[in-house]
């Protein structure tokens, strides 16, 4: 059998998700822009969620959004710089409140500083 070329494929070559997508925004000085993140490696990415349930779970139910398709997204953020488009990511950032006391613990002075610990075992 022949293989198509990709624009005549009745299946689409990479998946993507179907319908607008729920964009995170932030405040610019002319509106809202969306928000860009990082990849675990370093990358920068558009983020996008299949749905404001998920949005809200992983940014939190006051994070602003849109509803643009892929492509309007992908539009948006290539003049940046950025091509990758992340959908419906499992964000690991700490939750965002007010910052929790830290117990600090007294007790009687360490003997030895680490410094003389260092240099006593390099002697």
């Amino acid at each position: 059998m022949a293989e198509l070329p990709c624009g005549e494929d009745p299946e689409p070559c990479e998946p993507g998700p179907a319908g607008p997508l729920f964009v995170p925004v932030r405040p610019g000085p002319a509106g809202c822009v969306a928000r860009l993140f990082r990849t675990p490696v370093g990358g920068r990415t558009a983020v996008a969620f299949t749905s404001p349930h998920r949005l809200s779970a992983a940014l939190g139910h006051r994070q602003a959004w849109i509803r643009l398709s892929e492509p309007a997204l992908r539009s948006l953020a290539e003049p940046l710089g950025v091509s990758e488009v992340t959908v419906d990511p499992r964000l690991a950032a700490h939750p965002v409140g007010p910052p929790q006391p830290i117990a600090v613990r007294r007790g009687p002075a360490p003997r030895k500083s680490l410094v003389g610990a260092l240099t006593a075992r390099n002697d």
